[in-house]
C-alpha cells in the first residue's frame, strides 16, 4: 500500500461487485479504511471480508441508497464505528432500459432514484462531516452517456447527466471548506455483459471508440483513486472520461 490515504475512511456506494468493488481496493490499496454500502449486505458482507482477509481493512453496509432513512442510518453507523468520514464515491446505480414510448414511470423512477436521488443523499449524508472537518472528497461515477446520450436510456442518460450537474452544483457550494467534488464517466467497461458478445458485435462497438478496445473496472478505479488522493487537492468539479476518446470536449 502506498499510504497516501492512511488513517482516512472512504465510502463506496455499490463497492461490492464490479466496478464499485475495484474503487474500493484501490482506496484500500492507498492505505483507506472502506466501508462498503450496498443493498445486499451479504454480498458486501462477502467483499469486505475477502478484502480484509488481503490486509485492506473493509466493513460492510446495507442501504438502499433510493431510501433518505436507510442511507442516514447507513452513514450515522459509519461514523459511530469509525469517528469520520474523509472519502465519499457514489457508484451506486441500475439500470431499466426502454424506448421511452413503452418506457413506465416504474422505470423512469427506479433508475433516476437510485442514480441521481441516491447520489444526493449520500452527498447529503456526508456533507455534515465533510464541512465541519474542512477537508474531503467526493467522487461520483456519472457515464459517458450522461454526456453524449443514447437511444433507449432516457431514464439512465438523465439520470447520469444530472449526477455530473449535482457535482458542479456541490463542488462550488463545497469548495470555501476545502472538499472537492469531482465526476468520473467510464465508456463501455469489460463486464460479464461484454464477455458475452460475438466478436462481430464488439467488431462493431469498437468503431465508436478510439482506443478500439473496452476499458477494464481497473482504469475507473485508477482515476478516482487520484481524485480521491492528496494530489488531486486542486482539482474540482471536473467530469473525469475513462472511455477510450469516446468523448473529446
Amino acid at each position: 500500500m502506498s499510504g497516501a490515504l492512511n488513517g482516512q475512511l472512504a465510502v463506496v456506494t455499490g463497492g461490492a461487485t464490479g466496478i464499485g468493488r475495484a474503487i474500493a481496493d484501490a482506496l484500500a490499496e492507498d492505505g483507506a479504511t472502506v466501508a462498503i454500502v450496498a443493498r445486499n449486505l451479504e454480498r458486501a458482507q462477502a467483499a469486505a471480508a475477502e478484502m480484509t482477509a488481503h490486509g485492506r481493512p473493509a466493513h460492510a453496509y446495507a442501504a438502499d441508497v433510493a431510501d433518505e432513512s436507510a442511507v442516514d442510518a447507513a452513514f450515522d453507523a459509519v461514523l459511530k464505528a469509525h469517528g469520520r468520514l474523509d472519502i465519499l464515491v457514489n457508484n451506486s446505480g441500475v439500470t431499466r432500459d426502454g424506448l421511452i414510448l413503452r418506457m413506465s414511470d416504474a422505470q423512469w423512477n427506479e433508475v433516476v432514484d437510485t442514480n441521481l436521488k441516491g447520489a444526493f443523499h449520500c452527498c447529503r449524508a456526508a456533507a455534515r462531516p465533510l464541512l465541519k472537518q474542512k477537508s474531503g472528497r467526493i467522487v461520483n461515477v456519472s457515464s459517458v452517456v450522461g454526456v453524449m446520450g443514447n437511444p433507449g436510456q432516457a431514464n439512465y442518460v438523465a439520470s447520469k447527466a444530472g449526477v455530473i450537474g449535482l457535482t458542479k452544483a456541490l463542488a462550488r457550494e463545497f469548495a470555501p471548506r476545502g472538499v472537492t467534488v469531482n465526476a468520473v464517466a467510464p465508456g463501455f467497461i469489460r463486464t460479464a455483459m461484454t464477455d458475452a458478445l460475438t466478436d462481430e458485435q464488439r467488431a462493431e462497438m469498437f468503431k465508436g471508440i478510439p482506443l478500439g478496445r473496452f476499458g477494464e473496472a481497473a482504469d475507473v478505479a485508477a482515476v478516482v483513486r487520484f481524485l480521491a488522493s492528496p494530489h488531486a487537492a486542486y482539482v474540482t468539479g471536473q467530469v473525469w472520461h475513462v472511455d477510450g476518446g469516446m468523448v473529446m470536449a
